[in-house]
C-alpha cells in the first residue's frame, strides 16, 4: 500500500531525528572521555592502575579471610572485608593506592624514589569516606629510606592517622602533642621490629585535607628518624581495618612531588655548618628565648631552616623574625624576607615566647637545612 503524504513526512521526520541523534552521538563518542568502569580486586595482593599514574592494592597480609575492593576513577571502596583480628595486634590488611613504589611495583610515571633534599614541595590531597559498623584507621603512609630502594620496607614510615574507630593505637607510645600544616595533632614514636613508625594522630576525625607531605618529612628529620640525604620512596593513602571495613573508600587522591636544585627538610640544600646559641629569661609558667643561629661553614646559606624539638610542657605563643611550623614538640623556625641569607660568618636572630610547666630545660639539639648544628 502506498503511504500517504502524512505518512511519507512523519516517516522522513522519524529518520531525520535518527539520523540527527546518531551524528549527534558519534561526536560525543569523539570528543568526550570513555568512563572507566570499576575494577574489583579480590587477590591478595592485587593491583590495578588508576588514572594512569595510581596503583591501587588489596594488600592483604593480616588474615586467610576475603578481602575485595573496587577501584574507581577517583579512588578505590573496600567491596568485602570478612572477619576480623584481635586489636591488640597488627590490623589484617592495608588496603591503598600509591604514587612511588611499592616491593618493586612502581606507580607509572612515578618520579620517586626522590631524595629529600632535592625536593621542593610534596603537594597531596585526600578525602575518605568512614563508616560505622567497624574498627579501623584511616592512614596516610610515607616511606622514606637512606637509599633509593624500592624492593620492600623502608627504615622509617611516617603515618598520619585521619581518622580511628575503635580500641586501637599507633606502633609505640605517645611522645608529645605538635602542630602540623596548622592542624594540631598526637605524635607516637615506635619500632615494629622491621622499621621505625612516627605517628600522627588528629584529636578528631578528618574526611578530607590538602597539604604538603614534606612538612611531615621535616618532622621526622627533626626527630632524628630520617636525614636530609634519605630518599622518599613512596606515599600511601588507605585503610587498616581489625574488624569489617566494608564501605570504606579513598572517594580522591592526588600527589605530586616537585623538584627543584635546593629542597627539602632543608630547604634549600647545600652543606652546612653552624652554631646556636639559646638564651632564655624564665619565669613562673612562661619564658622567652632569644636565639642566635650562625653559618660556621664557607659557603652562604640562601633560605634557612632551624629544626629543634621543645621538652614536654612547653608550648610557643608567640615569635619573631623567623616563622614557625609547629608550637609544641618538634618545631621549625625559618627565615623571615629580611634575613633569608646567611653569609659564611654571618648570624641571624629571631625570639620566642612561651608557656611552660614543670622544670624548665632548654632544647638539646639543632639542625639547621638537615644538618646538626653545634650550640654555645
Amino acid at each position: 500500500m502506498r503511504p500517504s503524504p502524512h505518512h511519507a513526512r512523519r516517516a522522513r521526520g522519524l529518520l531525520g531525528a535518527l539520523l540527527t541523534s546518531l551524528v549527534s552521538l558519534a561526536a560525543l563518542l569523539t570528543t568526550a572521555p570513555v568512563a572507566q568502569a570499576d575494577t574489583t580486586i579480590c587477590e591478595t595482593f592485587g593491583t590495578t592502575t588508576i588514572q594512569g599514574r595510581y596503583v591501587v592494592q588489596n594488600n592483604r597480609w593480616g588474615t586467610s579471610a576475603t578481602q575485595c575492593i573496587t577501584a574507581t576513577d577517583s579512588g578505590f571502596r573496600i567491596a568485602q572485608a570478612d572477619g576480623s583480628v584481635p586489636t591488640n595486634g597488627a590490623p589484617k590488611s592495608y588496603p591503598s593506592l600509591y604514587n612511588g613504589c611499592h616491593y618493586t611495583n612502581c606507580s607509572p610515571g612515578t618520579n620517586l624514589p626522590a631524595q629529600l633534599s632535592t625536593i621542593s614541595t610534596a603537594p597531596s590531597s585526600i578525602s575518605f569516606n568512614y563508616v560505622n559498623n567497624a574498627v579501623y584507621d584511616a592512614a596516610y603512609d610515607i616511606w622514606l629510606d637512606p637509599t633509593p630502594r624500592t624492593d620492600g620496607v623502608n627504615r622509617t614510615e611516617i603515618m598520619i592517622w585521619f581518622n580511628k574507630v575503635g580500641s586501637i593505637q599507633p606502633i609505640g607510645s605517645p611522645v608529645g602533642n605538635t602542630n602540623v600544616g596548622g592542624r594540631d595533632w598526637q605524635v607516637w614514636s615506635g619500632n615494629n621490629g622491621t622499621n621505625d613508625v612516627l605517628s600522627f594522630v588528629a584529636p578528631s576525625a578528618i574526611t578530607s585535607w590538602n597539604f604538603d607531605v614534606m612538612d611531615f618529612a621535616r618532622q621526622a628529620v627533626s626527630r632524628g628518624l630520617a636525614q636530609n640525604s634519605w630518599y622518599l620512596t613512596s606515599v600511601q593513602a588507605g585503610f587498616e581495618p581489625w574488624q569489617n571495613g566494608a564501605g570504606l573508600a579513598v572517594t580522591s587522591f592526588s600527589s605530586t612531588v616537585n623538584k627543584g636544585s635546593s629542597g627539602g627538610p632543608g630547604t634549600p640544600g647545600g652543606s652546612t655548618a653552624c652554631k646556636v646559641a639559646y638564651a632564655t629569661t624564665v619565669w613562673q609558667g612562661g619564658f622567652t628565648a632569644d636565639v642566635t643561629l650562625t653559618n660556621t661553614g664557607a659557603a652562604p646559606v640562601s633560605g634557612w631552616k632551624l629544626a629543634f624539638t621543645l621538652p614536654s610542657g612547653q608550648r610557643i605563643t608567640n615569635a619573631w623574625n623567623a616563622n614557625l611550623s609547629g608550637s609544641s614538640g618538634a618545631v621549625t623556625a625559618s627565615n623571615v624576607s629580611h634575613n633569608s641569607e646567611l653569609a659564611a660568618g654571618g648570624q641571624a636572630t629571631f625570639g620566642l615566647q612561651g608557656t611552660s610547666s614543670g622544670t624548665f630545660t632548654k632544647p638539646s639539639a639543632f639542625s639547621l637545612n638537615g644538618t646538626a648544628c653545634t650550640t654555645a
